[in-house]
Order: structure tokens, then C-alpha cells, then sequence
């Protein structure tokens, strides 16, 4: 299989969360830059990890160059036209560095710990449609007004405007039909994802993350996009979950098979899995692009340093 996408040069982001102190906090961040990647992204949970609207502020503060993403924000967490305001502010002082991340929400525990109503997909999936066009609307030159099921809005004229006067990127990750779609309609980067209906990530999403289904859902990307003619306005995204820089490839996939309770050939074929050399994760990386799309590839902090080779090889081509 052939992608269907235009070639994107490559680029590369880190996933952070956490820190002891600000400083270390800032201190990662510079690292991140000063190795090469292009941004740093956060998730969006109320767990173990800083809160991504400070903490990615925090992050252009520190830096010059790089950019800063949610990954992704829920957006049942905040109003859109709060979250809006918020990402359009953190644009402007960052001088046009931000992408919009955002997602209808699915990590169940979050949900039941804040005591907030955990809505059927269906249901979720519409208010963050609704949530998106009022983001783009609020970030748009003229006011607007907008009512639908979930949201009702009246003559509003976002403030501040970002940079350029129009929405920054916008990334969508999704693992099921109608997010990838939505994706490929609305979205300037698309991140496929395993399936997450149930919740949590457990046997069941780790079972869609082989390489056969991530093949069927480019493909519903790629459909989408170009029935839609925005086939080539679209940079595809994945998060490598699975990573490790290594000599001894078979004995990392083995045990990273045994650990997550796999199939071996599971672990060899995912496109979320990064494992071997340098030079064979260099090769696994351009020969998924031309597969699947896969340009703009995020790692772990873990990997920070042991990858950094690989994307000063490997990035803006």
C-alpha cells in the first residue's frame, strides 16, 4: 500500500506531563528545543500530570522556537469559547506558536472522579463538533452567533485575534469512523489513533493499533479528505506509544510483546511501534510515510535524548 497524501517533510514533537518544579519543567522544555523538535505537546487528564493551558505557556515562555499543542484537549472540560480565548492569548505572546488540539474526550476514570456526566459517544461527539466551530468562529475576523443542541452563542467577537488573524492548525486525533472523518474535514493535521470506546486503554485498544487496522483507518482519512478536496491540506499524525532504541530489536519486541500481553508480530507490524537501531527506526519512519502518511511522529519523554538522532536525521525532509 501507497499513501494517497502528498509527502510532508518530517517533523517531531514530545509528549510531556510533569515535573518536580518549574524549573525543571522549563529546563525540559529548552532540552526539547535545543535537540530539534519542531513541538511539545501535553495530554489533557486529570491525573498525575501539570495543567496543560499553564504548563504549555510556560513552555513557549521558556523557548524561541518551539511550538506547543494539548494532545488533545477535551472538550468537555472547558467552555469553547473560554478555551478559545485562552489558545488565542497563548498564540499572540508566543508570536503564532500554538496548534489547537482537541478531541470529544474518552478516559472514563477522569470522568468519574470529577463527578462529570460521561456521555455516550454519540453525545460527545456532537457537543465537540459544535465546540470546534465555535473555536474556529471565535478566532475568526468578525463576531459571530451560533445555537445548537449544546451550545448557544450571541454576537461575540473573539479577543484576542491570533496571529495572521485566523485559527492556528488544528489537530484531530481520532480511532473510530466518525472522528476520522470529521478529521478529514475540519482539521489541518490528522492523528490516528487506536480505538478508544471503551474508556480506557486496555486489550481491546491496544488490539486496533496493528498495522492491518491502521491501514483501513487512513484509508477512511483519505477518503473523507478527497471527497472532500482536502487531500493535500492535511499533515498525518502518530503517537509512538511503543519505543525503544536498541541493538537487540527481536529481544525488545519480544518482552514489549509479553509486557502488553501481544502477539510479537503485533509489535513488529504497529506503526506505533519504534524499535531497532537508529538506522532501522529511520528507515521504519520514511518507509511508514510513504505506507500510511505519517509525517509528524511524537514520542515519549523517556525517548527525549535517544531519539534525538533520529529527528536531527530525519526532520524537514
Amino acid at each position: 500500500m501507497t499513501s494517497r497524501f502528498p509527502t510532508q517533510p518530517f517533523r517531531f514533537g514530545v509528549q510531556l506531563s510533569n515535573a518536580a518544579s518549574g524549573a525543571e519543567w522549563t529546563e525540559q522544555a529548552r532540552k526539547v528545543e535545543s535537540l530539534g523538535y519542531d513541538i511539545a505537546t501535553m495530554p489533557d487528564h486529570f491525573g498525575d500530570q501539570l495543567a496543560p493551558v499553564p504548563a504549555l505557556q510556560a513552555i513557549l515562555d521558556a523557548t524561541t522556537t518551539l511550538k506547543v499543542s494539548a494532545l488533545v484537549f477535551d472538550n468537555d472540560y472547558r467552555h469553547p469559547v473560554v478555551l478559545a480565548k485562552e489558545l488565542a492569548t497563548m498564540d499572540v505572546l508566543s508570536n503564532g506558536r500554538v496548534e489547537v488540539g482537541l478531541g470529544a474526550g474518552w478516559m472514563i476514570s477522569d470522568y468519574e472522579q470529577a463527578g462529570m456526566q460521561y456521555d455516550r459517544p454519540g453525545v460527545r461527539i456532537d457537543r465537540f463538533l459544535e465546540g470546534l466551530h465555535i473555536i474556529k468562529s471565535a478566532m475568526s475576523p468578525d463576531p459571530f452567533s451560533f445555537e445548537g443542541e449544546h451550545y448557544k452563542i450571541t454576537d461575540y467577537n473573539g479577543f484576542p485575534k491570533p496571529v495572521g488573524g485566523k485559527c492556528p492548525p488544528v489537530i484531530i486525533g481520532g480511532g473510530g469512523e466518525r472522528v476520522l472523518k470529521i478529521a478529514a474535514r475540519e482539521a489541518d493535521i490528522v492523528g490516528v489513533n487506536g480505538s478508544l470506546h471503551a474508556g480506557v486503554i486496555g486489550p481491546d485498544a491496544i488490539s486496533t493499533m496493528t498495522g492491518e487496522v491502521i491501514a483501513e483507518k487512513v484509508a477512511i482519512v483519505a477518503d473523507a479528505a478527497e471527497a472532500a478536496g482536502r487531500l493535500d491540506h492535511i499533515e498525518m499524525n502518530i503517537r509512538a506509544f511503543f519505543v525503544s532504541v536498541t541493538d537487540d530489536r527481536s529481544g525488545q519486541v519480544t518482552g514489549m510483546a509479553s509486557l502488553i500481553g501481544v502477539e510479537e508480530q503485533m509489535i513488529e507490524n504497529s506503526p506505533f511501534a519504534l524499535i531497532g537501531s537508529r538506522s532501522k527506526i529511520a528507515e521504519d519512519i520514511v518507509a511508514r510515510r510513504e505506507q500510511y502518511g505519517f509525517s509528524y511522529v511524537i514520542v515519549g519523554p523517556d525517548e527525549l535524548e535517544v531519539f534525538a538522532p533520529i529527528v536531527a536525521e530525519l526532520a524537514g525532509k
